[in-house]
């Protein structure tokens, strides 16, 4: 595939209008815009910055690339992207996820992977087997994954739309020096210190009233 196809492909796979939900999760965000933890534009890129290189969203990272280098088994590699999950939204999340971009993802390809798998082992691999280049890959969905952010905050009234594509660009560096680390990244590299998004995750679980699933 030359790179104009593969970069048709990416953009489709992980635009807005790609059925996975992703518009219905907030990871966590919702939580803490409630309790003023992030209330500008500051402190959202200080809150994002943490997801690109110290939380969940450099683990997804990380298995994408080891489920596209197909290092380990599936089972075992999708048995642990569940389990590192913080909390039942956002283990459901990526499931959840998953399940719809592999089915999504099977008009263009056979790809026999099972509905259960998470959603950054079902794209590392149909993404591999695409012949998708990894560094491409991972610099999309991370981008896709800050996107989904900054709508999130646009529906909460956080920012407005010039505010997140001023948060787009100041991100833009982190998004592409996090998915080059990842790219060279192995299943020991997986963990973090953002221990507030994760119980801001679980927290969420009984926030009223709420417009997201996480």
């Amino acid at each position: 595939m030359n790179q104009a196809a593969s970069l048709a492909r990416l953009m489709a796979w992980l635009s807005p209008v790609f059925p996975t939900g992703g518009f219905a999760y907030s990871a966590g965000l919702e939580q803490v815009v409630s309790d003023g933890v992030v209330h500008d534009e500051a402190t959202l890129q200080s809150w994002l910055e943490t997801l690109l290189t110290r939380g969940s969203f450099w683990n997804e990272a990380v298995l994408i690339a080891a489920a596209h280098r197909g290092e380990e088994p599936l089972d075992s590699l999708a048995a642990l992207a569940a389990s590192i999950a913080a909390g039942a939204e956002r283990h459901r999340e990526t499931l959840d996820q998953g399940a719809a971009f592999l089915n999504a993802a099977s008009a263009w390809r056979s790809h026999g992977l099972d509905r259960e798998t998470p959603l950054p082992i079902a794209l590392g691999t149909v993404a591999a087997q695409a012949d998708l280049p990894l560094n491409d890959t991972l610099t999309a969905a991370l981008q896709t994954l800050i996107s989904n952010q900054l709508q999130a905050a646009i529906r909460l009234s956080l920012i407005g739309q010039v505010g997140a594509a001023k948060l787009m660009a100041a991100l833009e560096q982190t998004v592409l020096a996090t998915a080059e680390a990842a790219a060279d990244s192995t299943l020991d590299d997986l963990g973090g210190s953002a221990f507030m998004a994760d119980i801001a995750s679980a927290r969420h679980e009984t926030l009223q009233p709420r417009l997201f699933l996480s």
